[in-house]
């Protein structure tokens, strides 16, 4: 009888294929999941957005309450994004450079809308300038409006997407530290120019990656938005709120139109991600 010792080789190749096939098996099942639950469902929405043709895809876009709600929720991501690059650029400087009481907290804060529900930030918003809420009496006998208008939109939209930009500078600037910027104002810098030439070139990628899921979140805004805005057609509906509108009114092609155009806004924003990702790498 003949008995064929199985050497290390065997062995090795043998655990090698084990893994090259759970491997491949996980692959296919990531793939599978992510056509599933990702591919399939943004394909519909561009199938039922023109499967009546381009003329009436076109005629449901520039509808005027929709073509109202696209121009809104752009206006908002252009006042609300700016605004939170700027305060999640101080708040990681001041994060990430120096130490103080309170930091820690500080940051806990900074993260909230992480935590919370964007509809509880529109409770908290309608609580607090709504004509029963504490600073009501104030705002009505001064004529000033927030809630049910465009600055109630942009307030809560700005809650909601404050931690983005402040989560992506933050750990860069705590890697980098501040070698670079002391030895720049030992040599007669001054701190706009240690600002302008160097720390902010070291943070510019994580910066842009920060405001582009900064405006993706803005744009796709609905919990909070749809507490404070009131919903009403052709003034303060934003896209997600029309897009609602539109099925609940059983028109299902002009909800698809404007979903596709939703859809649109956050694939480039994924697009540019990855593409600020490799340039990053």
């Amino acid at each position: 009888m003949n008995v064929t010792a199985i050497t290390p080789q065997d062995s090795a190749r043998a655990a090698l294929s084990h893994d090259i096939a759970m491997r491949r098996l996980l692959i296919g099942a990531a793939l599978a999941l992510t056509a599933l639950l990702v591919v399939v469902p943004l394909a519909y929405i561009f199938y039922r957005a023109f499967a009546a043709g381009w003329q009436v895809f076109a005629a449901n876009i520039t509808e005027p309450n929709t073509l109202h709600a696209i121009g809104l929720t752009a206006l908002v991501a252009a006042i609300a994004v700016p605004v939170n690059i700027v305060f999640g650029l101080c708040a990681a400087w001041v994060i990430a450079r120096f130490r103080f009481a309170g930091r820690r907290l500080l940051l806990t804060l900074i993260e909230i809308p992480f935590s919370i529900s964007p509809i509880i930030a529109g409770i908290c918003y309608l609580l607090l300038y709504g004509r029963q809420g504490l600073l009501g009496p104030f705002l009505m006998a001064h004529d000033i409006r927030i809630l049910f208008a465009l600055p109630g939109i942009v307030m809560v939209t700005m809650f909601v997407t404050a931690p983005f930009v402040v989560r992506e500078v933050l750990p860069l600037m705590q890697a980098q530290g501040s070698e670079q910027e002391q030895a720049a104002l030992t040599l007669g810098a001054s701190g706009w120019q240690v600002f302008r030439l160097v720390s902010l070139p070291n943070i510019r990628w994580a910066l842009v990656y920060g405001a582009v899921l900064c405006t993706a979140r803005a744009v796709g805004e609905f919990g909070g938005v749809s507490v404070v805005s009131g919903s009403i057609r052709g003034q303060t509906n934003t896209l997600p709120l029309q897009i609602e509108l539109l099925f609940n009114d059983l028109n299902m092609v002009g909800a698809f139109a404007a979903s596709s155009v939703l859809t649109l806004i956050a694939v480039i924003a994924l697009v540019v991600k990855s593409l600020l990702e490799t340039r990053r790498g």
